[in-house]
């Protein structure tokens, strides 16, 4: 499948791919598509604010956030097309040779290179619906108020994208055998998942108030 027939698909066929015995869109590719869907909100709420008279005391914080928040939108949605192409890549590698030592050798330092691109690939996903959690925080208290809830729906999709996203690290992490690589993304996993829920709760919160 080429990676981005995906953007021709409709909404009902990508559901129906991903449903379907296909390898993708896999999870990966799922949670930056949630991930996007929260940064579409963000856009929305901060399209929803600059241009309105009511707002115009926040209208260049406003438009900062649209301006971020599209940007995060254009890098989820090439993360879901990458998540699909590292898969591609992971099939190619398995289908090497492996008849000489030479061949063997060669495969298995094609494999390392690939598992950390795969790993790579979903903790930017995960990274940058932190960075959408981060948007929603600043527009929560200034976004239009008539739209705020969805600054709210825009915080639980960003944090649960980002931990879904996480599953597609967990699983390939295991099998990269550099140990400071480990390390580093392990490090950054628990502070995404610790800052991500502050920002969240923090967020919900703010919106609730403003209900």
């Amino acid at each position: 499948m080429a990676e981005n027939t995906i953007w021709q698909w409709t909404t009902a066929e990508f559901l129906a791919q991903s449903a379907s015995a296909a390898p993708t869109p896999g999870g990966g590719s799922v949670s930056a598509y949630v991930g996007a869907l929260g940064a579409s909100m963000v856009c929305m709420v901060a399209n929803l604010t600059v241009g309105k008279e009511k707002y115009k005391d926040v209208e260049p914080q406003a438009q900062v956030i649209l301006a971020k928040g599209e940007k995060l939108l254009h890098d989820l949605k090439n993360g879901l097309t990458q998540d699909i192409e590292e898969f591609s890549n992971f099939m190619a590698v398995l289908k090497l040779p492996k008849d000489t030592e030479e061949q063997k050798q060669a495969r298995s330092a094609k494999m390392q290179e690939v598992l950390v691109s795969a790993t790579d690939t979903p903790l930017a996903i995960a990274q940058n619906c932190y960075a959408v959690l981060e948007l929603a925080q600043e527009l929560a208290p200034i976004g239009n108020k008539g739209a705020i809830s969805d600054v709210g729906v825009a915080a639980y999709l960003a944090e649960s994208a980002l931990k879904a996203a996480m599953f597609s690290v967990d699983i390939n992490l295991p099998q990269v055998k550099d140990s400071d690589y480990q390390e580093k993304v392990k490090a950054e996993r628990e502070r995404l998942f610790a800052q991500a829920e502050k920002l969240k709760n923090e967020t919900v919160a703010v919106v609730q108030s403003r209900l």
